[in-house]
C-alpha cells in the first residue's frame, strides 16, 4: 500500500451559535488498497468527516486531498453507502445501478452498461433479484444493491458510514463477509464509520479513534496487527484479537472522555496494542470480562 492516497489536514467544523467546533485540527491519511474505520461516540463528527471526504459538506477550515488534488465537492471517484440504502423505489436493481453506471460513462451502449451491471449485481450474489424493485427485497438485500452500486461506478475510494447498521446479526455477518472478499478482489481503499468494535477489528487495517465532541480529534490510530485474511468465525482464536478489542473498548469507556475539549494530540500517535506482551495467566486470576459488543 502506498502512503498518503488521501490526506486530511487540520479539519474543523463549528456551526453558528456554538462555541466551540465538534471537531477541529484533525488529522489522518490513507494508503491505496487501505481499509480504514474511525470510532466514536455520538457527536464527535464523524460523519460530518465523512461527507467532506465526500464533498457533500464543507468543513470551516483545513484541507483534504486525494490522489494530490484538493476535494472541493462531489465526485465519482468517490463512491458513498449510507446506513439506508437509497435506491429509487420505482426502478429494478438493475435499473438503479445502471443510472449509477450512466453517469460515470455517459457514451456507453446499453448493451455494455447492462453488462457492467449485471458483473456487480452478480458480485454481491443478487444475480437472481436483478429485475426486483426494492420493495420486494429484504434489508439486507437492499443494502447489498447500494454496495454494488458504489463498486459499479469503481471509484477510486469507497466511503460507508454505518452501512450495516440496521441490518440483523446474521444478515450483518453475511454482508460483511461479502465485503471482505468483494475489497479483496478490488483492492477497493475504504473509509468507514462503525460503533462495532468486533467489526472494526474484522474489517479494518487501521482504527481511528475519535475522541469526544466538542473540540473532538482523531485522539490515536491503532493498527491492526491481525493477518488480513481474517474470518468471523476464527477471529477470536488469535490472542491479538483480545488485545486489540481491550484496548479500543478502554478508549471508548474511559480515555475518550479525558481527550475532549481540544485535548488530545493535534498529531496522533499509531500503536499496534494487538503486539503489546501480555502477562502470563495466574491459574487463580479470573476470566476477563469483555464488555457489550457495541459502544454507543
Amino acid at each position: 500500500m502506498s502512503t498518503e492516497f488521501l490526506k486530511v489536514e487540520a479539519l474543523t467544523k463549528a456551526y453558528p451559535g456554538f462555541p466551540e467546533p465538534v471537531f477541529e485540527d484533525v488529522n489522518f491519511g490513507i494508503g491505496e488498497g487501505e481499509f480504514v474505520c474511525i470510532i466514536g461516540h455520538s457527536g464527535c463528527g464523524k460523519t460530518t468527516i465523512l461527507n467532506v471526504l465526500a464533498g457533500l459538506e464543507s468543513a470551516s477550515s483545513g484541507y483534504v486531498f486525494m490522489d494530490g488534488r484538493e476535494v472541493r465537492g462531489p465526485g465519482l471517484e468517490r463512491g458513498v453507502v449510507f446506513q439506508g440504502h437509497a435506491l429509487m423505489p420505482w426502478l429494478t436493481v438493475r435499473a438503479n445501478i445502471a443510472f449509477a453506471v450512466r453517469s460515470k460513462w455517459p457514451h456507453w451502449p446499453a448493451a455494455q452498461v447492462n453488462e457492467h451491471v449485471e458483473k456487480y449485481v452478480a458480485l454481491v450474489g443478487l444475480a437472481h433479484a436483478i429485475d426486483k424493485k426494492p420493495q420486494a427485497l429484504s434489508g439486507g438485500m437492499k443494502q447489498r444493491v447500494g454496495i454494488a452500486r458504489a463498486f459499479a461506478i469503481e471509484p477510486r475510494m469507497l466511503l460507508l458510514d454505518e452501512p450495516f447498521g440496521a441490518l440483523d446479526a446474521l444478515t450483518r455477518g453475511t454482508i460483511q463477509d461479502e465485503l471482505l472478499r468483494i475489497c479483496a478482489e478490488t483492492r477497493q481503499t475504504v473509509f468507514m464509520i462503525t460503533h462495532d468494535v468486533d467489526e472494526a477489528i474484522l474489517l479494518a487495517d487501521r482504527i481511528l479513534l475519535m475522541s469526544n465532541g466538542p473540540q473532538a480529534r482523531v485522539a490515536e490510530i491503532v493498527r491492526n496487527t491481525m493477518p488480513r485474511e481474517r474470518q468471523r468465525a476464527t477471529l477470536h482464536h488469535d490472542p491479538q484479537y483480545y488485545r486489540i478489542r481491550n484496548h479500543l473498548v478502554d478508549f471508548l469507556v474511559t480515555r475518550s472522555k479525558t481527550l475532549s475539549h481540544g485535548r488530545a494530540p493535534q498529531v496522533p500517535p499509531e500503536v499496534c496494542p494487538g503486539l503489546e506482551a501480555q502477562p502470563e495467566a495466574d491459574a487463580s486470576s479470573p476470566l476477563p470480562t469483555i464488555p457489550l459488543r457495541k459502544i454507543a
